[in-house]
């Protein structure tokens, strides 16, 4: 059984991802981004609590950005995990995905 992963809302504008982003939990996590996401401006995405990703969770970071550039909105991931760090430079999303690592906040 997977732990559970969630989202919360901390100051406008920024939320934090915890938990596993990985096949079995990321599904989960479509709907409450999509209603936090602000009208205008821009949302920081903190991910300093992820535990562990996969795929999956890539996956959904670059699901989430969609989301945001069809609002026209700004998108940052912050505090990314080495793991995804990794996963995104191999795939070469890391060209792609506004990502920045726990070193570089």
């Amino acid at each position: 059984m997977s732990e559970a992963s969630a989202i919360e809302a901390r100051a406008a504008g920024e939320v934090a991802v915890r938990g596993l982003l990985e096949f079995a939990t990321v599904t989960a996590l479509l709907a409450p981004l999509e209603a936090l996401l602000p009208e205008t401006g821009s949302l920081r995405v903190d991910l300093g609590a992820v535990r562990h990703t996969d795929s999956a969770g890539l996956a959904l970071l670059v699901h989430w950005q969609r989301l945001a550039r069809q609002r026209g909105l700004e998108l940052e991931f912050h505090q990314a995990p080495d793991q995804l760090m990794d996963m995104a430079r191999l795939s070469g999303l890391d060209g792609i995905l506004p990502l920045r690592g726990a070193s570089a906040t």
